[in-house]
C-alpha cells in the first residue's frame, strides 16, 4: 500500500516509479499518470484525482478514444478468457458479473453487440457503484439499456466520466483511503429513502408518515452526533452543537427533508445528512466551535402538498403566513389538522422565528440538480447567486371552427400562435449573454381540443429565471411583448398573469471567499456557478447573509429523479470543505 507522501516523491524524483505505482489506475493508459506526474506535488488525495482527472480531460479525441477502448466489455470477452486485469476481475466481480445467470449473460452480451454498434466503443460502467459497494446486475442491465439511447457525444463524456469515478476508487483502494463521511451520508440517504407515500418510489411529502418517520430519525442522528435537537411547530427538526461560550452566536445550515413526488434521493437530504455527520466527526473527536452551528432539516420547500413553499424556512425568519393554515390538500384535509395530527401547536410558529442579531450566516451544502459540475470535472462548486424567477399563466383565444373548410388565410389559431411564443422564448433566452438566463415552457395544452378542429383556446405556462434580476425582467419584458405582438398580428386575444416573482437570492461574497478558500485546501479548483433551482437559503437571505456549496449530480445532472445520484467521494470532498470552513470560519 503506498502513500500520498511517497507518490509525491516518486513524482519528483523517479518518475517511471511514479508511473509504475499508478499503472493500474487508468486501464493500460501510463500516458495518464506520466503526464500527471508533472503536476505535483499533491497536497491531497483528492487533488491526486483531480490532477490525472485533468490529464484526461485536457486530452485529445484519438488519445480519449484509445482510452475508452482500453477497457474491457462487461461480462464481455475477455472477462470469459480470463484476460482482465487484476483491477477489473475485481470489480467486475464485486457486481456479481461472473455469477450471472444464462438469460443475464445473454441480455449483456446483445447489449454489448448494439453499444459498439452504435458507438464504436465499450460500454463504460464504475460497476462499484456511487457508494463502492457495488451495483446489482440488474441496475447494471438497467444502465446499459437507458444509455443505449444517448448520442454519441454525449455518451462519450459519460464514459469518460465513469473512466473517472473507477479510477478514483482505485487510487482509493492503492492508498488505503476511505471517504468515510461520504460513506455515512450515503448510507443515511439510503435508509430514509425506503420511507415513502408511494410504493416503488419516494415521496415525502408535508406531515405525512413518511415526513413524520423521516423527522425522528434525523432527530436521533442529530443526538447521536452529539447536538441537542427537538422537532418544532412546523416541523423542522433543529439539531445545535454548542459552543463552550454560552454566549456565543450561531452560524445555521440546513436544507429541507420533503421530497417531490417520485423524487430523488440526495435533494435537500445531503445538506442535512452531510452537517450531522460532520458534526459527529467533530463530537467523537472532542472539538468544539467558537460560535454554536445549528442544523435545520427544514420540514417543507417543495409545495407538493399544499401548493405553498418554503414553509420551513419561512417559520425560521418570521415570515410564515399563517392564512396557510386553512389551506386543504387533495383530500380536503387542511395544513392546520395536518400539523396538529403531527402532535404539533400551531400557535407556537411565530416562536420559531430567529433573531436576526444572533445569527452569524448561513451555509447550504445541497446537490446541484444540473450537469454544470460534471461538464468541467469539477465534485463542488460555489454558489454565486440564487436564480430570481418570473412564473405565468398565459391564455390565447382565438377561433374555433373546422380544420377542413378554413383556409389557412382565415384562421386565428391559438395553438399556432402558442408555437410562434414558444420558440421566442428558447431563442431570447439562448441569445442573452448570462449564462443562467433560461426559460421554460412546462405545460401547453389545448382544452377540448379535437383533431379535426382548428385551436381556438390554447393556455401554457411560462417560467423565466436568471441569477441578476435585471437580466430576468429584461427577458420576460421582450417575451411579454413578443405575446402580444404575435396575437395582434394573428388577430388572438391573450391574457398573462403572474402567478410567481421571486427576487434572485445573491450570495456573500465574504462567506463565499471562505467557502473557496476550503474548496482550494481541499485540493480542488475554486469554481463558481449560479443555482437555477431555489433553495431554503433564497428565504434565509431575507435574515442573513447565506453562501452554498453544490456537489456533483451524476446521471447527466438528472434531479427530482429516482435517477438523481451523487457519489460518496464527491461528498466527502464536500465534506470536508465544510469541516475546513467551520474550522477557519471568521465572522463578517
Amino acid at each position: 500500500m503506498s502513500t500520498l507522501e511517497q507518490l509525491n516523491r516518486l513524482a519528483a524524483q523517479d518518475v517511471p516509479a511514479f508511473v509504475d505505482t499508478l499503472r493500474g489506475i487508468y486501464e493500460h493508459s501510463p500516458w495518464i499518470p506520466a503526464r500527471a506526474a508533472k503536476l505535483g506535488p499533491f497536497t491531497t488525495i483528492t487533488a491526486l484525482k483531480q490532477a490525472m482527472q485533468g490529464v484526461v480531460s485536457a486530452a485529445d479525441r484519438a488519445e480519449q478514444l484509445q482510452l475508452i477502448r482500453a477497457h474491457p466489455e462487461l461480462a464481455g470477452k475477455a472477462a470469459i478468457a480470463g484476460e482482465l486485469t487484476v483491477e477489473s476481475t475485481g470489480e467486475q466481480a464485486k457486481a456479481g458479473l461472473n455469477l450471472c445467470t444464462p438469460e443475464e449473460f445473454a441480455t449483456l452480451q446483445s447489449l454489448n453487440n448494439d453499444y459498439n454498434n452504435k458507438f464504436g466503443f465499450p460500454f463504460i460502467l464504475a460497476v462499484k457503484g456511487a457508494s463502492g459497494k457495488g451495483l446489482t446486475r440488474q441496475q447494471i442491465i438497467a444502465t446499459f439499456s437507458r444509455r443505449l439511447r444517448n448520442q454519441v457525444e454525449d455518451e462519450l463524456r459519460e464514459a469518460l466520466r465513469q473512466i473517472g469515478r473507477i479510477a478514483e476508487m482505485r487510487i482509493n483502494d492503492l492508498l488505503g483511503y476511505t471517504p468515510a463521511i461520504g460513506a455515512t451520508v450515503m448510507e443515511w440517504a439510503e435508509e430514509i429513502a425506503t420511507w415513502s407515500e408511494d410504493e416503488g418510489a419516494l415521496t415525502c411529502t408535508y406531515m405525512s408518515d413518511a415526513h413524520r418517520r423521516t423527522a425522528n430519525q434525523i432527530s436521533d442522528w442529530m443526538r447521536a452526533a452529539g447536538m441537542h435537537a427537538h422537532i418544532d411547530a412546523v416541523g423542522n427538526v433543529v439539531g445545535r452543537y454548542l459552543s463552550t461560550d454560552p454566549r456565543a452566536k450561531t452560524l445555521i445550515t440546513g436544507s429541507h427533508y420533503d421530497t417531490v413526488r417520485n423524487g430523488g434521493k440526495y435533494d435537500g437530504r445531503e445538506g442535512i445528512l452531510l452537517a450531522i455527520a460532520v458534526v459527529k466527526h467533530l463530537h467523537e473527536r472532542g472539538e468544539t466551535l467558537p460560535f454554536h452551528f445549528e442544523v435545520i432539516a427544514f420540514s417543507e420547500e417543495e409545495g407538493v402538498r399544499f401548493k405553498s413553499t418554503f414553509l420551513g424556512s419561512n417559520a425560521v425568519i418570521g415570515q410564515f403566513n399563517m392564512d396557510l393554515l386553512d389551506i386543504t390538500d387533495k383530500d380536503g384535509i387542511s395544513m392546520r389538522e395536518a400539523i396538529t395530527q403531527a402532535g404539533h401547536d400551531v400557535n407556537a410558529i411565530p416562536q420559531i422565528a430567529r433573531n436576526p442579531a444572533d445569527i452569524l450566516g448561513y451555509v447550504e451544502v445541497h446537490i446541484e440538480q444540473g450537469p454544470v459540475l460534471l461538464q468541467h470535472d469539477l465534485p463542488v462548486g460555489i454558489v454565486t447567486s440564487i436564480a430570481g424567477s418570473s412564473r405565468y399563466q398565459v391564455e390565447l383565444r382565438g377561433v374555433a371552427s373546422h380544420s377542413g373548410t378554413t383556409p389557412m388565410s382565415m384562421r386565428k389559431d391559438a395553438a399556432a400562435a402558442a408555437a410562434e411564443i414558444i420558440l421566442y422564448v428558447e431563442q431570447r433566452c439562448a441569445q442573452d449573454q448570462h449564462a443562467s438566463l433560461v426559460g421554460t415552457v412546462g405545460q401547453l395544452q389545448v382544452p377540448n381540443g379535437s383533431t379535426n378542429v382548428i385551436p381556438g383556446r390554447c393556455v401554457f405556462s411560462l417560467d423565466i429565471r436568471a441569477a441578476v434580476d435585471t437580466v430576468r425582467e429584461a427577458a420576460v419584458a421582450d417575451i411579454l411583448q413578443h405575446i402580444a405582438n404575435v396575437s395582434a398580428r394573428r388577430n388572438i386575444e391573450y391574457k398573462a398573469e403572474l402567478s410567481v416573482s421571486a427576487p434572485a437570492a445573491p450570495c456573500a461574497p465574504w462567506l463565499m471567499q471562505q467557502l473557496s478558500a476550503a474548496t482550494e485546501r481541499a485540493g480542488v479548483r475554486p469554481f463558481e456557478l449560479a443555482s437555477g433551482a431555489g433553495h431554503d437559503a433564497m428565504t434565509i437571505a431575507k435574515m442573513t447573509d447565506v453562501a452554498m456549496l453544490f456537489t456533483r449530480c451524476g446521471n447527466g445532472g438528472i434531479s427530482h429523479n429516482p435517477l438523481e445520484t451523487m457519489t460518496a467521494d464527491d461528498t466527502e470532498v464536500s465534506a470536508q470543505i465544510l469541516l475546513d470552513f467551520l474550522r477557519n470560519f471568521r465572522e463578517k
